[in-house]
């Protein structure tokens, strides 16, 4: 195979995401960014964020089943998670809505809920041709012992893998 092709393969082989990266690190937060191409028009994108049970990673939840996952697309809204034996967990507040075009939501998600932290997670979407430009932004800051460093590259590959998977999902790949 010449160097021409497997160029080519490898760029096939490419992750979904345009870009992904931990865009600021500091003793008092981090900031990290996605965004990605998706060949559906914003108002799928949207319906299909909402619908978050459907293509969230199971490993990314407390009961382990995606299912129990609920996202209430209004302000004052839910992104919950239903646990065994009549538990529950919210894991972010929803704070604005522009359906088709922005969730914005509050809160530290996963092991983050164990520090004195907040969190703002933007899902924001652009018309992009006959597909969608979509970018997550997440913003954490207050205190963690240790400090942000180790903790945000972590943060940022969940992330990665959460936005692949909505665009997979909704592309059906």
């Amino acid at each position: 195979m010449t160097l021409f092709r497997h160029a080519i393969a490898l760029i096939g082989l490419a992750p979904p995401c345009v870009s992904a990266a931990v865009v600021a690190v500091s003793p008092s937060g981090f900031v990290i960014r996605h965004e990605t191409s998706v060949a559906a028009p914003p108002a799928q994108v949207y319906e299909t964020i909402t619908r978050i049970g459907s293509w969230w990673s199971p490993r990314h939840t407390y009961s382990h089943d995606a299912a129990n996952l609920s996202l209430d697309a209004h302000a004052g809204g839910c992104f919950c998670e239903r646990l065994p034996n009549g538990g529950s967990i919210e894991h972010m507040r929803v704070l604005y809505v522009a359906p088709g075009k922005t969730i914005r939501m509050s809160g530290a998600l996963g092991p983050l809920q164990a520090h004195g932290l907040a969190g703002s997670l933007t899902w924001n979407l652009a018309p992009a041709g006959e597909g969608t430009t979509l970018t997550v932004t997440y913003s954490v800051g207050g205190f963690m012992e240790g400090g942000f460093e180790k903790m945000a590259p972590g943060v940022d590959g969940m992330w990665a893998e959460q936005v692949q998977r909505l665009k997979g999902y909704i592309e059906g790949k």
